[in-house]
C-alpha cells in the first residue's frame, strides 16, 4: 500500500528554520521529521511512499539521493577508481518524489497524484507530525466501515496548564499541560479511497475544506480515535518539545 506524504508547504510559522530547508527536513535528533514519519510507517510494514513536493522540493530530492548513495559501507580503490558498496542503504523504502506545484493547496496536490495513486486504497499524512498510532489497527478500522475516508482524530497537547480554584482562591487541582480535555482534531494519518479525488477540483482546493467537509456531509468520513501521543511541528516551540522527547531516549513515536 502506498503512503502519500504532503511535503510541499511553505512552513511560514516555522520561518526560523524553513528559510533554509523545507519544513519536512527540519531535524529532530539529527534526522528530518519526514524521516521520523517514514520510519513510523516502515515499522508497520508500509514502505512505499509518494512525496508531494512543492517549496524547496529540490532540497528534499537531494536528501533522498544522499540517503541512497551515502548509506551503507563502501570500499574505494583510489588506484583504479573502482567503488564497491558492501551493503545497501539503511532504509528499504521505495520513494516517488513528485513535483506538485509551488502554490498548490493540499487537495490539489492529491489531485495531481491521481496517476501515481492508481485505483487502490492509500494512506496519507502531513509532513510535520508524529504519533504512536497503530497503523495496522487504523487500516483495519477503515476497511471495517466501507466509507471513502478515515482520519485519525487526536487530542492536541494543551498549551497551558489547568488550575481549578475554590471561591477563596485555593487551588484544588493543578495539571501541567495535560493532553486531555480539549476537543478532537484531525491529526493526519489518514486512510483514503481513490474516489476521494473526485471531490477535489484543482490546485486551489484544500483537502480539508473541499473534500473532507463534503465527505462528512455525505456520511463518507469516519474518524479513528487515537488516545496516545501525537504532536505536530508548527512552531519553534513545538520543535523544541519534540527534541526534548528525542533527547530523553523515550520518544513516544519510536516504533523501530
Amino acid at each position: 500500500m502506498k503512503t502519500v506524504l504532503l511535503a510541499g508547504g511553505f512552513g511560514t510559522r516555522l520561518a526560523e528554520e524553513t528559510q533554509v530547508v523545507p519544513k519536512p527536513l527540519v531535524e529532530i535528533g539529527g534526522r528530518p521529521i519526514l524521516w521520523h514519519i517514514m520510519k513510523i510507517y516502515g515499522a508497520a510494514g508500509f514502505e512505499e511512499f509518494i512525496v508531494a513536493l512543492g517549496y524547496k522540493g529540490a532540497v528534499i530530492k537531494r536528501f533522498f539521493f544522499d540517503l541512497q548513495l551515502l548509506g551503507g559501507s563502501y570500499t574505494l580503490d583510489l588506484k583504479t577508481g573502482e567503488t564497491t558498496q558492501h551493503d545497501g542503504p539503511p532504509e528499504q523504502w521505495k520513494v516517488h518524489l513528485v513535483e506538485t506545484g509551488l502554490n498548490t493547496q493540499t487537495g490539489g496536490r492529491v489531485k495531481r497524484l491521481k496517476d501515481w495513486i492508481g485505483n487502490e486504497t492509500f494512506m496519507l499524512t502531513y509532513g510535520d507530525g508524529v504519533a504512536d498510532v497503530d497503523l495496522k489497527a487504523l487500516l483495519a478500522f477503515h476497511r471495517s466501515h466501507g466509507r471513502l475516508a478515515t482520519v485519525t482524530a487526536v487530542r492536541p497537547p494543551a498549551r497551558f496548564g489547568g488550575i481549578a480554584l475554590d471561591d477563596a482562591g485555593k487551588v484544588e487541582t493543578f495539571i501541567e499541560k495535560p493532553q486531555i480535555g480539549e476537543g478532537w482534531i484531525n491529526g493526519g494519518f489518514m486512510v483514503l479511497e481513490p474516489g476521494i479525488i473526485d471531490y477535489i477540483g484543482g490546485d486551489e482546493d484544500s483537502l480539508e475544506h473541499s473534500a473532507l467537509e463534503q465527505l462528512s456531509e455525505e456520511g463518507q468520513l469516519m474518524a479513528y480515535r487515537h488516545e496516545g501521543f501525537w504532536q505536530c511541528m508548527d512552531t519553534l516551540r513545538d520543535k523544541r518539545q519534540l527534541e526534548a522527547h528525542w533527547d530523553s531516549g523515550r520518544a513516544p513515536w519510536l516504533k523501530w
